[in-house]
């Protein structure tokens, strides 16, 4: 049986068993880890949100040099509500080679290996550090992590690389698609439903804006070129939650919607807003504001998300070619904390166990084959920085 493999099932179940959520703290999960690398003498850094609910925890196992190897992940997941689960959700089940429940593959699979193999980090005499960054609501738009960079850049030696490790079937991710989100509010003038011409319908407004999202969607679709390495090969759009009106005969004031795209790296991401923003106050705003001059549309930008953008010859990359004679680098569409590091100037790749198939789906599950194959590949990772200094 591969070294560290139960070890990596233990903590695994372990950390599956704190519930965080997104919309809940990660600090029983975040508290437990710390205490448990202060146990090994290894020392942590903390950074929190401003309510102090959650924190960000990273360490270092080596010297304190510039040149290190950054393992990321993220301590949050997705929600199970309205999800059909066959088994918990919150308690690990192994069953024919899988081992189930939230987070497993996405991402807590990850951090439990890298959990399960600090003893013996810390016990080698690592020439360039290895440090980990665990950061809370990556799943809400990558939040966290961003003081944690802010820390290590304003306060630390810059580490030479970083290996964000979601699921990726431990195969090259060098590139994946940024995003923007948004909340747009519609307010229009209420009255009754049998005297439209009084009032300025939300909802009708509202549905033409989606409406023109999805033309440009369309469009979008339409050109796309057909050797783009991602998949789709085009920016898409996703809209998720709509909410307006109270009753059928009254005419909606407010209407809600949360929406947002996926920009491929090629592209100017503030393009596609402006031209967003400008349908509104050209084709929406005047006939809301020709009822009354208080309503109008407000759109919110509540997260954007750098992409990572592929570079073949970053440290990051050629580590992990040299460790383990891969050649191929994918993409993916996906978003992740990768291009946050890139920007500030720490190269990144994406390459972790387990698969995104499974990630946000009901009986979540990672296969103990991938947990075996992570555990060789950080062994490998270890006798590395061992052998060379990144000094």
């Amino acid at each position: 049986m591969t070294k560290h493999l139960d070890t990596s099932k233990e903590w695994l179940e372990r950390l599956i068993s704190f519930d965080t959520t997104s919309r809940l703290s990660n600090l029983e999960l975040i508290n437990d880890i710390d205490t448990y690398l202060n146990t090994l003498g290894i020392q942590t850094r903390l950074t929190h949100n401003s309510e102090k609910s959650k924190a960000n925890l990273w360490c270092t196992i080596g010297p304190q040099q510039i040149g290190g190897i950054v393992l990321s992940g993220h301590t949050d997941v997705v929600p199970i509500d309205g999800q059909a689960w066959t088994k918990p959700a919150f308690t690990m089940t192994e069953e024919n080679g899988k081992l189930y429940g939230r987070g497993t593959s996405d991402m807590k699979g990850f951090c439990a290996i890298l959990l399960a193999m600090a003893p013996e980090m810390k016990k080698r005499k690592l020439r360039t550090p290895i440090h980990f960054a665990f950061s809370y609501d990556e799943e809400v738009g990558c939040v966290g992590v961003r003081s944690l960079i802010s820390d290590v850049v304003e306060n630390l030696p810059l580490p030479k690389a970083v290996i964000v490790g979601e699921p990726t079937l431990m195969k090259i991710v060098g590139g994946n698609k940024g995003g923007r989100a948004f909340r747009t509010t519609v307010k229009g003038v209420p009255g009754h439903s049998s005297e439209p011409s009084r009032g300025a319908n939300s909802i009708m407004a509202a549905a033409r804006i989606i409406n023109y999202i999805e033309d440009l969607q369309h469009e979008l679709e339409s050109k796309a070129e057909p050797d783009c390495v991602f998949d789709p090969p085009y920016t898409t759009f996703d809209l998720g939650v709509i909410e307006g009106g109270t009753a059928n005969n009254i005419i909606p004031e407010y209407t809600h919607f949360n929406w947002g795209y996926r920009s491929l790296p090629s592209e100017d991401p503030n393009i596609l807003e402006q031209k967003i923003r400008l349908f509104i106050s050209k084709n929406i705003e005047p006939r809301l504001r020709a009822i009354s001059r208080e309503a109008g549309v407000t759109t919110e930008l509540r997260n954007d998300t750098p992409p990572l953008i592929p570079d073949h010859q970053s440290a990051a990359e050629h580590l992990i070619r040299h460790l383990t004679g891969l050649n191929e680098s994918g993409t993916v569409a996906f978003g992740t904390e990768a291009g946050l590091f890139q920007q500030a100037g720490i190269p990144g790749v994406i390459f972790g166990p387990g698969s995104i198939q499974q990630a946000h789906q009901p009986d979540e599950f990672i296969e103990v084959s991938q947990i075996s194959e992570c555990i060789n590949f950080l062994n490998k990772l270890v006798d590395w920085a061992e052998n060379n200094s990144s000094a």
